[in-house]
């Protein structure tokens, strides 16, 4: 099977791909339909796509383009989608910009301040359909308009079913030009994140495990630094710095005493959400030390406990606790409520089962390191009882392979 090598700790951003290097990818193979074809949003059909049109090579490279520079906003800009636009005038790139940061200028915009001429008569390329409504900053459409472009290549129509079209009808009402589908399937991979939160109001769940090759997580002592390589760990800390929330069980934090921190220069620390039923959490845990804590306990937790934590700065929630477990799909939409878009997962068997059972999980990513344990008490990363029938296993699907350090690194979506 072909697969990548990860060089330079380079991301793999969801979509299975380095720089350089070759992928296995069963999710995306290159076909001709999903890469030479776009559609036209025509003025005499304002509501719908209908009219297919060839992509041209320079289409596909500037979008690629945008697609690299809307990556640079990851982790800045959540819960609000990774967008880059880049803007081209006779067959030369005069100004590009990406979404920086939540609350600042939209991609759109930045690229227009970075034009080195007059963008009259111009193409955008831009990753996501340029908004038409008063949020946190002005409609980018109307930015379109005032600057004369004369066309608008889109890679993904904005998947917020209230607002979708809607830019590109105003595009065209306007007089500009709107082709739409251009690269579509690299945006979604791409956005993801966003695209679950806004059509569900639940984070994007990304569950990610680190085991040997024959499956074990620890030794039979418990013993489990390092499983992994460095460059893999190195990664680790990029999706902590790219998801919003870092979530473990309480008996993690009681063996390893993580402090869930996202150690890359620049940075940004996620959120951090423990799972604790019984509310047994040390107070000296070092989760605690640090800013945003979330505990999710049981409604007859000990309420003095309670307080002496909030002292300490952490939110505690309390939720329904069946036969012993809090509910992770409870969980997930009391994060959604608090703006959490998407949740990374670094639990043991235990909480990894859970989330699995429930179904919660979207994505999973595991690392694997040439390395063998044995034991038949070793513990792996996906505990309980376990399924009875090998009919009913959990189904996954556009498994992508690739090699980063000394490990292999497999990617796949469920099938929820």
């Amino acid at each position: 099977m072909e697969q990548e090598e990860i060089k330079d700790n380079t991301s793999l951003n969801f979509q299975g791909a380095a720089e350089n290097g070759s992928q296995s990818d069963n999710s995306r193979p290159l076909r001709a339909p999903e890469c030479a074809f776009g559609t036209r949003q025509t003025q005499n059909d304002k509501h719908s796509l209908t009219e297919s049109r060839f992509m041209s090579a320079p289409d596909i490279k500037y979008m690629k383009r945008a697609l690299k520079l809307s990556l640079k906003g990851e982790g800045f800009v959540n819960p609000n989608p990774l967008v880059g636009a880049v803007i081209v005038k006779n067959g030369r790139i005069i100004g590009e910009g990406y979404h920086q940061q939540f609350g600042g200028p939209h991609a759109e915009i930045n690229a227009l301040k970075n034009c080195t001429e007059n963008p009259e008569g111009a193409t955008m390329y831009v990753t996501l359909e340029p908004c038409c409504h008063f949020g946190k900053t002005p409609p980018c459409c109307d930015a379109l308009i005032a600057a004369k472009i004369s066309k608008v290549v889109c890679a993904l129509k904005d998947p917020n079913g209230t607002v979708a079209g809607k830019g590109f009808l105003k595009l065209q009402e306007a007089g500009i030009e709107v082709i739409f589908g251009v690269l579509e399937n690299e945006a979604k991979k791409t956005n993801e994140i966003f695209i679950k939160y806004i059509t569900t109001n639940q984070p994007f769940v990304l569950l990610k495990s680190a085991m040997t090759l024959d499956g074990k997580t620890a030794a039979v002592s418990g013993s489990s630094k390092w499983i992994s390589s460095e460059k893999s760990r190195m990664y680790v800390q990029k999706l902590r710095h790219r998801f919003s929330s870092v979530m473990v069980g309480v008996n993690t934090v009681v063996k390893d005493d993580p402090e869930l921190t996202a150690r890359i220069k620049g940075g940004r620390n996620p959120l951090k959400v423990v799972i604790d039923g019984k509310l047994s959490i040390p107070m000296n845990a070092k989760i605690l030390a640090g800013e945003k804590v979330v505990i999710f306990t049981s409604f007859n937790a000990n309420e003095e406990k309670i307080k002496r934590l909030n002292g300490l700065g952490a939110k505690v929630i309390k939720l329904p606790n069946a036969n012993g477990k809090i509910s992770l799909k409870a969980v997930m939409i009391e994060l959604g409520k608090q703006n959490i878009d998407s949740v990374l997962i670094e639990g043991g068997g235990i909480l990894n089962s859970h989330a699995l059972n429930e179904g919660v999980v979207d994505k999973l990513i595991t690392f694997i390191a040439p390395k063998l344990i044995g034991g038949a008490s070793a513990p792996t990363f996906f505990s309980g009882t376990g399924i009875e029938e090998i009919k009913d296993a959990l189904k996954l699907k556009h498994t992508r392979i690739a090699k980063i350090g000394e490990d292999i690194i497999i990617e796949s979506d469920f099938l929820n």
